[in-house]
């Protein structure tokens, strides 16, 4: 048989008509009128090449075909029902693996209290923290994670990324207590100092040099580094500046030989936002939606 020929509403039909053993009775409870049913009946029997409905001296009985479907039918319409309805994520019993991916700093910065909900609400649900790539979008494109913390933007098509902002924070200068430039900078100053950068990729300029640019300056990056979680090693006892936005400059005063300073006078940087990304395949993954829903609730929180 043509699956894509049968209209599934005459199974519905034939599990009552099975049940009832009568039209009217059928049409009934289906709130139908009795000679819908009665035409549903008719294409039933066509359908099965069979009676179906056996009229005897008490009224009808069901033939021998539609005694041995009956079982397999209610159970056939019972899994239909289940693959038809929204799938219930139930927390306290999921198991499986949620992935995040993202940079070492972000990472720490933004994790840790969302970790500690998870393991509290989802205790059988295992969490994994994916290595970043250099381009910090593959993991979610690929379906190889299901969040990504990051404040950058994709650089190729957004519209099959959904996010959600986390935090919005300036840009400020992290250097040794004993910099001399600790103690004020003009634009100038900041721009003949010898500076820090860190670079994911380990091409092109930053950010900032791109400001610098557009206003005719050019900085001195005099070392690269790939991640944040080693700035105030480097940073510390030496004569380099790191431009950072303010979260994660706060995290690296664990040092006390670093001080945050703000950015010159005339040197005007956006807002960094950070968000948690996720690619559309999981926009309806009742997992992902329930961690959605918990970050939501966090972050209305702060």
């Amino acid at each position: 048989m043509n699956l894509r020929s049968l209209d599934l509403n005459l199974l519905v039909v034939l599990q009552v008509l099975l049940e009832e053993q009568h039209v009217s009775k059928a049409a009934d409870k289906l709130d139908m009128s009795q000679p819908a049913v009665s035409r549903a009946l008719q294409r039933l029997r066509q359908t099965l090449a069979d009676p179906i409905l056996v009229r005897t001296a008490k009224g009808y009985d069901l033939s021998a075909r539609a005694v041995a479907i009956r079982p397999q039918l209610k159970q056939v319409l019972l899994d239909v029902e289940g693959i038809m309805q929204p799938e219930r994520f139930d927390p306290s019993k999921a198991k499986g693996v949620l992935k995040f991916t993202g940079l070492d700093l972000e990472l720490v910065l933004l994790m840790p209290e969302v970790v500690r909900v998870l393991r509290l609400k989802a205790p059988h649900l295992r969490i994994e923290i994916v290595p970043q790539r250099s381009e910090h979008f593959d993991l979610l494109e690929q379906g190889e994670v299901h969040f990504l913390a990051t404040g950058l933007q994709p650089k190729t098509v957004q519209d099959q990324y959904r996010r959600m902002e986390v935090i919005t924070t300036s840009h400020v200068c992290v250097m040794d207590k004993n910099n001399p430039l600790a103690k004020g900078m003009n634009l100038d100053q900041y721009v003949s100092a010898a500076h820090g950068l860190v670079s994911i990729t380990g091409k092109g300029p930053g950010a900032i040099d791109v400001i610098l640019a557009d206003m005719g300056y050019k900085r001195n990056v005099m070392l690269r580094l790939a991640n944040f979680m080693s700035v105030s090693e480097f940073c510390a006892n030496s004569d380099l500046i790191f431009t950072l936005p303010e979260i994660m400059a706060k995290h690296l005063m664990r040092n006390d030989a670093l001080v945050i300073r703000p950015l010159p006078d005339g040197l005007a940087t956006p807002d960094v936002r950070f968000y948690f990304y996720w690619h559309e395949r999981f926009q309806h993954d009742p997992m992902c939606c329930w961690v959605r829903s918990e970050l939501e609730a966090l972050l209305a929180n702060r």
